[in-house]
């Protein structure tokens, strides 16, 4: 159990797979939370039925400016951000994009992460509170046909850093989480497809130091960390969680 400041952890993207593990991981670590969905209210609601008294959900949408500000009245005080949100995405190789399809993918991730922004950043300066991003090993390490995932991520890694220059003086930190393949959330549902062949799998371990996959609890403990006190003094870093796939 650890010490929080009043109000709650916000996980926007807390009904996917790693949003729900770091939904676990704050009410174990003694945080209250808010599992912030855009339209998987069930899995929310059943998340937050789980979780009990400490969790409640919000529907956000974060390309409506005016639904992200009704939420963050509706949540009230919040010591932490994550935003853990993500949607299936084609992966072509660039040479095959089209730009429409480039061009969207920036303004529904990285537009959107900054309108949470805009509106989170006032509260943020009162508790003196924390911003973890879920981004991308990719951007240390292109895996080919990932660039509209990793393009809006890299914009979002650069609002990070300078969140972190600009309100550290407010007690404000900022920070993301650069993870690698993980067993949770849509990679199960497309190996259950068969839309990942037992040769891509293999191919994939052996590009992963460790040899194996992430778990989503792993990726839920570095967050907690992160937002936590224990992290006080970290701000503006990039942390790697890929299994050593990025060296």
């Amino acid at each position: 159990m650890r010490d929080w400041p009043e109000g709650c952890a916000l996980i926007v993207g807390g009904s996917g797979g790693i949003g729900a593990a770091i939904a676990r991981e704050f009410c174990r670590a003694g945080s209250k939370v808010v599992i912030a969905y855009r339209s998987r209210e069930e899995r929310a609601r059943t998340l937050a039925d789980e979780l009990g008294e400490r969790a409640r959900t919000v529907k956000i949408d974060l390309e409506s400016p005016s639904t992200i500000e009704e939420a963050l009245e509706q949540i009230g005080p919040f010591h932490s951000l994550i935003h853990a949100a993500g949607a299936r995405i084609d992966q072509p190789y660039i040479s095959e994009t089209r730009a429409e399809d480039y061009v969207s993918v920036l303004r529904g991730d990285a537009e959107g992460f900054f309108y949470l922004i805009e509106q989170a950043l006032p509260r943020l300066r009162e508790s003196g509170g924390s911003i973890v991003l879920i981004s991308s090993a990719g951007l240390q390490r292109h895996p080919p046909g990932d660039i509209l995932s990793v393009a809006p991520k890299a914009a979002n890694e650069a609002l990070i850093r300078g969140i972190a220059r600009e309100e550290g003086r407010y007690g404000v930190r900022a920070n993301s989480v650069r993870v690698g393949i993980v067993d949770a959330g849509m990679f199960p549902e497309l190996v259950a497809r068969g839309e990942l062949s037992e040769a891509y799998l293999e191919a994939a371990k052996k590009n992963i130091a460790l040899r194996r996959f992430g778990r989503a609890e792993e990726i839920a403990r570095a967050v907690v960390f992160l937002a936590s006190d224990d992290a006080s003094y970290i701000t503006g870093q990039a942390i790697h969680l890929d299994g050593g796939y990025s060296i």
